[in-house]
């Protein structure tokens, strides 16, 4: 399929939803974007941004830019499960709002716990009235792990003294789409972490329907409004790596597009936090930086309005987009090195994101480690 057929595609899809009444009349995106300070000429810059972002023809800016204006014409309903509430906090407690927050926070948000006014029996008829009337049509995102088996009931919501498992496959049955909306429902999270005494599980393990997993602790926003801008360009899911990851954002390891590669690569290693090396931004594999192993794009996204992220900040990554991180790539401030990286395959899957890896990780990270020394050691020999 070329270029214009997908287009064409596009824009057949686009057309179709432009026809949908928008679910919000009071006002549209694009006015509200205007009240909170941005330009047309803003929005087009960031519609451009978000094509290079998903993998995408820079030709393909105006079809984005019609999308995130659309976007409040597919309604979306946002549960909370087993969670901190920390993905929605990241995207929507914003000092200095962007873009992508705006449109998710203009978006027809059907029923969300945080934001939303009802309590109480109003707010389980929101929910049930939304799943019934936006039936095959709504999107779905799910926050947090569910809790499953004879502790399910640890787990319960509502004046309906519904569970949570309940809930989320009531509302996976009739969505047109279903995102895990960070690493607790995509994966499980800490709470299914060892020995996981609430029986704790991802949301893809209690629904038959697909699920696409947007993990992170938390996501970027940029993850979670690509994704659902690619559903609207596209009505279809994007493609996805072995752990049902969109491969646009999580394709790559963190150490592929780290500001501190240079130093890997030359062996300049921070030895311990505070040393000279830390101050001059050496890397940090050997204070347990987990970037080579973790596949997410913070490196090249950052956090705090695109300002910083953790190994700017001078701390390691900790893998937490990864499955079941807290129990594989603990302790967080200590390498890899020879230890096992457990992986659902049973072996690793390093070598590319969307394939199951060669050889098991534990000789990746052996191999990663041998590099650290060899480096260090021809640092040294140079130096003297």
């Amino acid at each position: 399929m070329t270029e214009n057929d997908v287009l064409v595609r596009i824009n057949k899809r686009l057309l179709e939803l432009s026809k949908i009444p928008r679910i919000n009349q009071e006002g549209s995106i694009a006015k509200r974007l205007k009240e909170k300070g941005f330009s047309r000429r803003d929005f087009m810059k960031w519609a451009g941004a978000m094509s290079a972002f998903m993998a995408l023809p820079s030709s393909f800016a105006p079809s984005i830019a019609k999308a995130a204006e659309l976007s409040d014409r597919l309604p979306v309903i946002w549960l909370h499960m087993a969670e901190c509430t920390g993905c929605s906090e990241s995207l929507l407690r914003s000092d200095t709002p962007t873009i992508d927050s705006l449109i998710f926070d203009y978006i027809s948000l059907e029923y969300h716990e945080t934001l939303m006014a009802a309590a109480g029996h109003q707010a389980e008829r929101n929910l049930h009235d939304a799943i019934k009337k936006y039936k095959n049509r709504y999107i779905l995102m799910v926050e947090g792990a569910i809790p499953t088996g004879a502790t399910e009931y640890y787990l319960t919501i509502g004046t309906e003294g519904h569970t949570g498992k309940q809930i989320a496959q009531n509302a996976c049955e009739n969505a047109a789409a279903i995102f895990s909306i960070g690493t607790c429902s995509s994966f499980g999270g800490i709470q299914a972490a060892h020995p996981n005494p609430s029986n704790s599980k991802a949301l893809s393990v209690i629904t038959s329907k697909q699920v696409i997993n947007v993990p992170g602790c938390p996501p970027s926003e940029k993850n979670i409004v690509g994704t659902l801008l690619h559903f609207i360009l596209f009505g279809t899911l994007p493609a996805l790596d072995v752990y049902n990851r969109p491969k646009w954002a999580y394709g790559l390891r963190i150490h592929d597009l780290c500001e501190r590669r240079g130093h890997f690569d030359a062996g300049e290693f921070v030895q311990s936090f505070g040393d000279e090396g830390a101050k001059q931004g050496f890397c940090l594999y050997k204070v347990g930086c987990k970037g080579p192993y973790t596949f997410n794009n913070c490196s090249r996204e950052r956090f705090n309005s695109h300002t910083s992220w953790p190994i700017q900040a001078g701390h390691g990554c900790i893998g937490c987009s990864e499955p079941d991180f807290w129990d594989t790539m603990g302790p967080f401030e200590e390498p890899m090195a020879d230890r096992l990286y457990n992986t659902p395959f049973g072996i690793g899957s390093d070598a590319v994101s969307d394939k199951i890896g060669v050889g098991i990780l534990a000789l990746t990270a052996v191999g990663i480690a041998a590099h650290a020394a060899i480096a260090a050691m021809k640092k040294g020999d140079n130096d003297e």
